[in-house]
């Protein structure tokens, strides 16, 4: 809608430009004269434009921060309408609700793809709790948006932000719980927001790293560090590391050879020690030959 003072301005100047025809008609000429000119500069500033959205789209693709989480608003009939809430209303079973809600949000495989299944659920899920609690039409499509925001906060970046989408989604649910026109309005009720938010929070927050596992990629840091003030290393240089290398490795196995030569030994000294008890135990009875003479000779 125009505000009066603008209309007044706009009034305003068109009746100085029907006051001077002549600068009027001087500006048109001069626009038909110089069109190949401005044909060209439109055509190098879209081009410089178009530079500057690949500078900006690759300065996105460096940033290792989450993207910032839009403004919450209300999001009733966002998603469904009222003419698809009355198709989802009309489904006798869950198979024919879960097929009507594949079909509102495009998914045409979802035994194929895992993502498609996974989200197919979680909207079937959340609509058979709002029956439960009885929700009317209204309060059951700002629930699938108010989740589906969420879930796509969560999916936009791989990098942790639970904390965020928390606050996001306790800022979104508030807006459908406080009558403050046009910012929230009192869809739900104390109860049903509490209910409500019991449920995301058990299903969804719950399982959030999964779910952020599943819809987004994975992310994989290649480290590289460069020393300022370092010389490259020469030729000669990897030569003598070589050497040294295979050094090392000669003087490892020969110590690694006489080490295990030591054990043996001491295994060997051990066994004729233990065989030499052995055979001891075996015969108790038997004296030793000069204990037996000593007593010949007392008798």
């Amino acid at each position: 809608m125009i505000s009066p003072k603008s209309s007044q301005f706009l009034a305003c100047r068109g009746q100085s430009e029907l006051e001077q025809p002549s600068e009027l008609q001087w500006e048109l000429e001069k626009g038909f004269s110089s069109v190949g000119e401005s044909d060209t500069g439109m055509r190098t500033e879209s081009a410089t434009a178009a530079s500057a959205s690949v500078e900006v789209d690759e300065d996105l693709g460096v940033n290792l921060f989450p993207p910032p989480l839009p403004q919450p608003r209300i999001c009733m009939w966002k998603y469904l309408d009222i003419h698809s809430m009355h198709r989802l209303e009309k489904a006798a079973t869950v198979d024919e609700m879960r097929e009507v809600l594949a079909e509102l949000l495009e998914i045409s495989c979802p035994e194929q793809s895992p993502q498609d299944a996974i989200t197919l659920d979680l909207f079937s899920y959340a609509l058979i709790f709002c029956r439960q609690q009885g929700f009317s039409l209204e309060q059951m499509s700002a629930a699938c948006a108010l989740l589906q925001d969420l879930h796509k906060a969560c999916a936009a970046t791989p990098l942790g932000n639970v904390e965020e989408c928390y606050r996001y989604f306790t800022s979104v649910l508030f807006c459908h719980g406080v009558r403050r026109p046009p910012f929230s309005i009192d869809l739900f009720k104390e109860e049903q927001l509490l209910a409500l938010a019991d449920y995301v929070v058990n299903t969804y927050f719950r399982h959030f790293k999964l779910y952020k596992y599943v819809f987004t990629p994975q992310v994989q840091l290649d480290l590289s560090l460069t020393y300022t003030g370092l010389q490259p290393p020469k030729a000669w240089l990897e030569g003598q590391v070589c050497i040294l290398r295979t050094y090392i490795k000669t003087q490892l196995n020969k110590e690694l050879e006489q080490l295990q030569q030591l054990v043996e030994e001491r295994l060997k000294a051990s066994e004729e020690r233990l065989s030499s008890k052995l055979t001891a135990l075996e015969r108790p009875n038997q004296l030793p030959p000069s204990k037996s003479k000593g007593k010949n000779k007392t008798k």
